[in-house]
């Protein structure tokens, strides 16, 4: 698959971006863990316009973790242009139109997915941002406001006109937010549109190695996106990745594997951030596996109360002791 010049091979599995999730540490490990593109948190352009010093950290890149998109989202047309031409600044190879965040104190602004209640708008900010760069410029969207407005077919061929360069799509509509099942029909609709050229990327319940092969058989997408699967699980990516190859399923992990590579990415997290922002942005990941293992519970506390990276090594060290044996499935 390519994105303008960009050839990420076939089938690529590409790591989703998340507020608070997707910082410079998690993109390198899902790369070694065989993603094939990352996306930063997404970014404000009204924060950037402003020089908002957290959200001016979201634009620093590292090349480990190449390629990598920025995504930027925005209501505002010149903020928009404003904040793609500071992201480009920061030689990304995308740049990324968030059309499909769903919370409310985006969506209800008007950003993010509140633009599927304005598509002229959409395609205005799309067609400016596109003018403006150099970096291929891709969208992400959502089927549509809610099931009585499921645009996504001809979204999907306007955003197309105005020059974009690969469009992911996620299975739900803004009023599911990340409930119920993703329909994944649509976006094989849209994929199987004679007028549609470029890649169409994935996105909704991507979960397990056998599910990604389904998508990829029945739906013909060009990629997936990986979200909330890889938190707390970077490897997937790997799972997947060997499932496509192989036809066969990797052993799942024990829990001592799991606990050793829960710890390279606290430690990973601490030498690229610091360890206070290190160790707060690692907890997301550290609070979810282990947490059904027969007697847990004072282990688990002790971990996510821990703030050194000496201490969360040792209380994973325990872990992976006591439970050495225990295959992945029991954990999870």
């Amino acid at each position: 698959m390519k994105i303008g010049q960009l050839d990420l091979g076939e089938k690529p599995l590409l790591l989703a971006p998340m507020e608070d999730v997707t910082d410079p540490s998690f993109r390198v490990f899902c790369k070694e863990q065989g993603a094939d593109m990352m996306y930063t948190e997404f970014v404000s352009a009204d924060a950037l316009v402003r020089n908002v010093n957290r959200s001016l950290r979201k634009l620093e890149l590292v090349d480990e973790e190449r390629p990598v998109g920025i995504q930027i989202y925005g209501k505002d047309v010149d903020k928009m242009v404003v904040a793609a031409e500071m992201a480009a600044a920061s030689n990304p190879d995308v740049i990324d139109l968030n059309f499909g965040c769903p919370v409310k104190k985006i969506a209800g602004k008007g950003s993010g997915a509140g633009l599927l209640l304005d598509i002229p708008k959409m395609l205005e900010i799309t067609r400016s941002v596109v003018k403006a760069v150099d970096v291929p410029v891709t969208a992400k969207t959502r089927l549509g406001w809610d099931s009585e407005s499921l645009v996504i077919e001809s979204v999907a061929e306007q955003l197309q006109d105005t020059g974009v360069q690969a469009l992911c799509i996620h299975g739900r509509t803004r009023e599911q937010m990340y409930n119920g099942t993703a329909d994944w029909s649509l976006i094989g609709k849209v994929k199987a549109n004679p007028r549609m050229t470029i890649p169409i990327i994935g996105n909704g319940d991507v979960d397990s190695a056998e599910k990604a092969k389904f998508f990829f058989d029945e739906y013909g997408v060009d990629a997936l996106m990986i979200g909330r699967a890889s938190i707390g699980k970077p490897w997937i990516f790997k799972e997947i990745r060997h499932y496509l190859n192989t036809g066969e399923l990797l052993p799942p992990l024990t829990v001592k594997q799991q606990a050793e590579l829960m710890d390279d990415i606290v430690k990973k997290s601490c030498e690229m951030i610091g360890e206070r922002r290190g160790i707060l942005h690692a907890r997301r990941h550290l609070a979810i596996p282990f947490k059904n293992l027969p007697g847990i519970r004072p282990l688990r506390i002790q971990l996510l109360r821990e703030k050194t990276v000496d201490g969360i090594s040792e209380a994973l060290h325990l872990i992976g002791q006591k439970y050495a044996d225990y295959p992945m499935s029991e954990a999870e």
